[in-house]
């Protein structure tokens, strides 16, 4: 939960410079485990929080939450390498992440534990730690419903961060679940997507529609603003910066909690369809269609076109290349293809090549009597 904080001026300060301290300490200790290798939290403070402790001014828990979140950084880019999530070994990306120390921002969040940080709830004040000593009866502010949440289920460390000058408090609470209903009256099944964000088994549909048109006319204000470069379109640019991500989580919190509602109101459960796996089955958005994909079209486009799919086709998605035929295949891979002769049936064919499903489909093809040379195509079929 994020709660407000409402600073004097002095106390600002030196909450800025406690952060600013916390991680210029935290990027010399990010320094020290790159060169030696010691990632590991126990072995880290081992060999320098004597060092962060007197160098930088820091307290006892505050030198060691500096060295625990460095070492939580090394283990969030460990997790991230091992999924894959920059790139291959070796690869410009991967490099990139693992030649050189994490670094943090000079404002970078900063935890605070109970030893840190004490919350008097009922005059809405808060204790903490700084630099400069520790700052009592610092008042914070909230919504009524949240704040009672917070004093009945707040639990382990907060994080103090800072955003457009603003400061905040985001707590920890350990709210019980709510017990799970073991014999459910059926299920609502939910297909999640783009053009409809959520479509349930109801007849309930969410549409995406206005999200994406709202998306599109903001890119193009960032677009117009950017180019445009003054003062005022910097300062507009600014205000509108995050607007985009706080009406997603808004829509999806709304569409979410209707979805819930439903189910609870109904006494049934929710089923969502598993989309493990749908980085390598889906294909992203192109600019322009591939000239052979026929795979990707329905089978009901498929007779509309008097066309069959071609079958067995591999899709990789990968960089343009060119096969011993000469035909550009970008992102859908084909087998090689061979250049035979075909014509259409109904109207004379215009030079160019056309992708057809198998030789089946040439087999059938025949030379109308009187047509002119120079009215054949070439077509192509896998090889087989």
């Amino acid at each position: 939960m994020r709660v407000k904080l409402l600073p004097t001026p002095q106390q600002a300060t030196a909450l800025e410079a406690t952060m600013h301290a916390c991680n210029d300490a935290a990027n010399h200790v990010s320094a020290v485990a790159h060169t030696t290798g010691n990632k590991k939290n126990r072995d880290l403070r081992t060999e320098i929080y004597t060092h962060v402790k007197q160098n930088w001014c820091l307290g006892a828990q505050a030198a060691q939450h500096v060295i625990k979140k460095t070492c939580d950084a090394y283990e969030a880019l460990k997790g991230s390498l091992k999924a894959g999530n920059l790139g291959r070994p070796g690869s410009k990306r991967h490099k990139a992440a693992t030649s050189k120390p994490i670094t943090f921002r000079p404002l970078a969040a900063q935890p605070y534990d109970d030893r840190m940080l004490s919350w008097q709830m009922e005059q809405r004040t808060i204790s903490i730690w700084t630099t400069e000593g520790r700052l009592k009866r610092l008042p914070f502010t909230g919504d009524e419903q949240q704040l009672q949440l917070l004093a009945q289920y707040r639990k382990g460390e907060s994080d103090l961060l800072t955003q457009d000058g603003q400061w905040y408090l985001l707590a920890t609470l350990d709210v019980p679940e709510a017990p799970q209903n073991p014999h459910p009256q059926g299920f609502i099944g939910i297909d999640l997507g783009i053009a409809n964000i959520a479509t349930t088994s109801t007849g309930h549909r969410h549409s995406g529609r206005k999200l994406n048109r709202t998306r599109h006319n903001d890119r193009n204000l960032r677009t117009r603003l950017q180019k445009k470069g003054t003062r005022s379109a910097k300062r507009r640019a600014k205000r509108r910066a995050g607007k985009e991500s706080r009406r997603t989580r808004d829509i999806n919190h709304k569409i979410s909690k209707h979805i819930v509602a439903e189910a609870q109101r109904t006494g049934r459960g929710i089923a969502l369809e598993d989309l493990r796996g749908i980085r390598e089955r889906a294909r992203l958005k192109k600019p322009g269609g591939t000239s052979h994909a026929l795979k990707a079209v329905g089978e009901r486009h498929d007779q509309l076109l008097g066309l069959r799919p071609a079958r067995r086709l591999h899709r990789i998605q990968g960089a343009q290349s060119r096969s011993a035929s000469g035909v550009r295949r970008p992102g859908l891979h084909q087998p090689g293809m061979l250049p035979l002769p075909s014509h259409r049936q109904t109207e004379p064919a215009e030079p160019g090549r056309v992708c057809a499903a198998s030789a089946e489909a040439i087999g059938g093809a025949s030379c109308e009597p009187g047509r002119k040379p120079g009215q054949r195509t070439r077509s192509l079929v896998p090889r087989t």
